[in-house]
């Protein structure tokens, strides 16, 4: 239905503006006038026509943030559980949400709702918003009557998974900046201090020593081709980016992953943090285990836990434990799969995961900040090694000098 821009004056003659979905504009008058609005019949428009229409460019504009999406469940289940309407409470947050593209999805999904639909396929309609466990939660709360819970618990579960997402990227952000600081300085001094140096040895009339004479001629192969260079190392990060974004790429790179020093402890962490909110999320909430599995293996973001996954769901469809195949993982712990199977058995396998993804979300925030201690000092280290051999190559032929005069 379009939506229409209006202006007019209300009962008391004050000023007042608003937009209305209406199918035509004669509908848009009557509204008004319902409401005791005169409106300005030249003031009334449609949204995104003439000079109200947006332009919208490929891979630009606003986009739903996942702060947009956990903001937005923890309103809708205060609203629920106040007893206000599914539809008015979507017309509500749809209304007052400043990002536009998050807007109009809401709308979309009030509407779909508005027409007879569940809120789960509505939302199902809008993939990049509302991911498989999102709507698998939702079905689970409209078939059981508690849609208020289950959307707190999913307000609860998006705001960890957030903070477990930040402190991966801290975790990468860290080596990224050492190795980006390094060649920024070294190619600084190479490209710009380097043959300052060379000129003044020009004339110096002897052999140079070893180390001066390499760093000057990397600082001669920078300077003719340092097009070359910064453009092979940009297009190795591109493809290598993309690479991993393959199938394959993830069949080649997850595995190594694991197994990287330091790194390969905090994505093992974090995957066993990822799986078990997840899962004693989705089983709390009344998602069959089944489906449950399937979802925590498409969202696990390694593909050896995905596998992993996968096995315990083929394992509980054949009537078999679930921590059978976790038990052979490389990469969930023995201590894990003991605490699983001890929820299975005593029927409180939800509040079990739960309790092994606090402990491995805090075990996650200790590995970062360790790991944040350790790179500080290896940082100065870096920098300190290549700066201080470069200026030391520089400066061997002016102590050489030195000693020659002094002899």
């Amino acid at each position: 239905m379009p939506v229409f821009v209006w202006e007019g004056k209300n009962a008391a003659g004050k000023k007042v503006n608003g937009e209305i979905d209406a199918k035509d504009m004669q509908a848009v008058f009557n509204v008004l006038k319902a409401q005791r609005i005169t409106p300005n019949a030249s003031k009334i428009r449609e949204k995104g026509k003439g000079l109200e229409m947006e332009i919208k460019i490929p891979g630009f504009g606003p986009k739903v943030r996942s702060k947009d999406v956990v903001i937005f469940t923890r309103q809708f289940a205060t609203m629920i559980d106040a007893g206000l309407p599914l539809v008015q409470a979507l017309e509500i947050l749809g209304r007052q949400h400043d990002n536009k593209a998050f807007k109009k999805m809401l709308l979309a999904v009030k509407e779909s709702v508005e027409t007879g639909g569940t809120l789960a396929d509505a939302l199902s309609k809008h993939p990049k918003a509302f991911d498989d466990l999102y709507v698998n939660m939702v079905a689970a709360g409209e078939n059981g009557g508690i849609l208020d819970v289950i959307l707190e618990r999913l307000s609860v579960h998006m705001e960890k998974a957030m903070k477990l997402k930040r402190e991966v990227k801290t975790a990468m952000i860290y080596p990224a900046v050492v190795i980006s600081a390094a060649i920024i300085v070294t190619a600084v001094l190479l490209i710009f201090v380097i043959p300052t140096f060379a000129e003044l040895f020009a004339d110096f009339g002897s052999a140079l020593p070893l180390p001066t004479q390499i760093v000057i001629d990397l600082s001669n192969f920078a300077v003719k081709w340092w097009y070359l260079i910064f453009g092979g190392m940009i297009s190795t990060l591109v493809l290598f980016v993309r690479f991993i974004k393959t199938e394959r790429g993830k069949e080649v790179i997850h595995p190594i992953a694991l197994k990287m020093p330091v790194f390969g402890d905090i994505i093992r962490k974090v995957a066993v943090a990822r799986f078990t909110r997840t899962l004693g999320t989705m089983l709390s909430s009344g998602v069959p285990i089944l489906e449950a599995l399937n979802i925590c293996a498409r969202t696990a973001g390694n593909k050896v836990v995905e596998r992993d996954v996968l096995r315990a769901r083929v394992s509980i469809s054949e009537g078999k434990p679930m921590v059978e195949p976790l038990s052979s993982s490389t990469v969930f712990p023995s201590m894990v799969v003991r605490m699983i199977a001890v929820g299975e058995s005593t029927g409180a396998l939800d509040a079990m995961l739960q309790k092994i993804a606090d402990f491995y979300e805090d075990e996650v925030d200790n590995a970062v900040t360790a790991m944040k201690q350790l790179i500080e000092p290896l940082m100065i280290l870096v920098l300190g090694v290549i700066i201080g051999g470069l200026v030391v190559a520089m400066y061997l032929p002016i102590f050489k000098m030195g000693s020659v005069v002094g002899h």
